[in-house]
């Protein structure tokens, strides 16, 4: 997949602040994942998971050939399959979004932007799974798709403790949410960030 305006933002606007281990969830090309190591100290650990096995390859390669290589490791696997004993600081994700609509003749363009393979509250429930208790899920979505995401986050007890909305031109409509979300007591989210 081809870089992207929605990677770029997220990879630019989510809060790195705190977090050492860092999971970035279908990192495509890498891009996210290389601008969060840009971002962050040298001690920082991002790991990078991708489903698709050519662009697993084309992440790696990228990263082989930045500045970043010792901070940055791909895998070529899907979060649902992705196990490991750490647990994460920050998982930031630009997943597939589309629900239910025609898809693409190409099954990397669906795997990549269809949310066939990797839905919302599988999302959610393996960044759970994953996060550490007081650690961050960010993702960037369209309008449509980012309130449906809100509303599950809700109900999976995530916590909305940043929002952006996205316009390309400020005479357009909202096209993008940029979510970052919590589980933690809604104490603690009122004395330790500003919603």
């Amino acid at each position: 997949m081809k870089v992207g305006t929605d990677a770029v933002l997220l990879g630019s606007w989510v809060n790195v602040e705190g977090a050492k281990r860092i999971l970035d969830v279908g990192t495509g090309s890498g891009i996210i994942a290389l601008m969060l190591a840009q971002r962050t100290d040298e001690d920082v650990k991002i790991d990078a998971i991708e489903i698709e096995k050519n662009d697993a390859a084309q992440a790696s390669e990228n990263i082989l050939s930045s500045p970043w290589p010792d901070k940055i490791s791909v895998r070529h696997t899907s979060v649902q399959e992705f196990h490991t004993d750490l647990r994460y600081d920050l998982i930031v994700s630009n997943p597939p979004y589309f629900i239910n609509s025609l898809l693409p003749p190409s099954q990397e363009r669906t795997t990549a932007r269809h949310a066939n393979d990797l839905s919302f509250d599988e999302l959610i429930s393996h960044s759970l799974r994953l996060l550490k208790p007081e650690g961050r899920l960010a993702v960037i979505l369209p309008f449509a798709e980012g309130n449906i995401f809100k509303s599950l986050a809700r109900q999976n007890q995530l916590h909305l403790i940043r929002e952006t909305a996205f316009h390309s031109r400020k005479e357009k409509p909202q096209e993008r949410w940029l979510l970052s979300l919590v589980e933690l007591t809604a104490g603690y989210i009122r004395s330790n960030y500003s919603i």
